[in-house]
């Protein structure tokens, strides 16, 4: 069992490639891949850049170079459900974009033209290894929900509030429904696990530079929980 581990960020990968062991690297279409143990489970780790482009390349390459047999992509987000607070977490029960828009077409907001599907569930089991594995942690609330992504930063209140009424998003970042949609693809199983920085408003500029590197360590926390779990449990068997 081989465990893809992703984040857009330095500060989102830091804390578990400190404590990966007999770790080897090599770089791979731009991006640095670290192979190597974490809880005693075979993984791959990178930093995959911000934004859907890059998350999803990372995620193809760890499915095709490196044959993980899961994907886990860690590190914070901005609130959109109203009860969620700087710290809390956010587990994907599904994922889908919220910038793509062919609705000239006649197509939904959010849909993707002439794909099967937009929305990207997440595997039950990761999710419920991720549940168990916060609710275990110090801290916060859990919340689950639907990811939503789009390749800009959210920093306004009324787009938090159409984003949450129009597609039932819990949190908004850039990456995670790239990931899942290649993993779709791919019949690989994910997770997205959030952390929250800010609450996607006029101040999440400031909150995100403050909070991401708490936000970041409670994720990496929840991740080599989940690992550990993962290593005494195994992944669910393939349908």
């Amino acid at each position: 069992m081989v465990i893809g581990l992703i984040g857009a960020m330095d500060e989102e990968i830091a804390l578990l490639l400190d404590e990966m062991e007999a770790v080897s690297e090599e770089k791979y279409a731009g991006t640095h891949y670290h192979r190597g143990r974490l809880e005693d489970v075979s993984v791959v780790l990178c930093k995959s850049g911000v934004g859907k482009v890059n998350a999803a390349v990372s995620t193809q390459v760890l499915i095709d170079r490196y044959r993980v047999d899961a994907v886990i992509f860690t590190g914070v987000a901005g609130a959109l459900h109203p009860d969620l607070d700087i710290g809390d977490i956010v587990i994907s029960t599904e994922c889908q974009q919220h910038d793509i828009d062919a609705s000239p077409l006649g197509f939904a907001p959010g849909e993707i033209p002439f794909q099967e599907t937009s929305v990207f569930q997440a595997d039950p089991h990761l999710v419920a290894l991720a549940e168990e594995a916060s609710e275990k942690a110090s801290g916060g609330k859990t919340m689950m929900g639907k990811i939503l992504s789009g390749d800009q930063f959210v920093s306004d209140t009324e787009r938090v509030r159409k984003l949450h009424e129009r597609f039932g998003g819990v949190c908004v970042e850039m990456e995670g429904a790239a990931v899942a949609h290649v993993c779709h693809l791919n019949r690989v199983p994910f997770v997205i696990l959030r952390s929250i920085s800010d609450r996607a408003d006029h101040s999440a500029h400031v909150n995100f530079t403050r909070f991401t590197k708490m936000a970041s360590r409670r994720s990496a926390g929840i991740v080599r929980r989940m690992l550990a779990e993962l290593r005494q449990k195994g992944l669910a068997p393939k349908s």
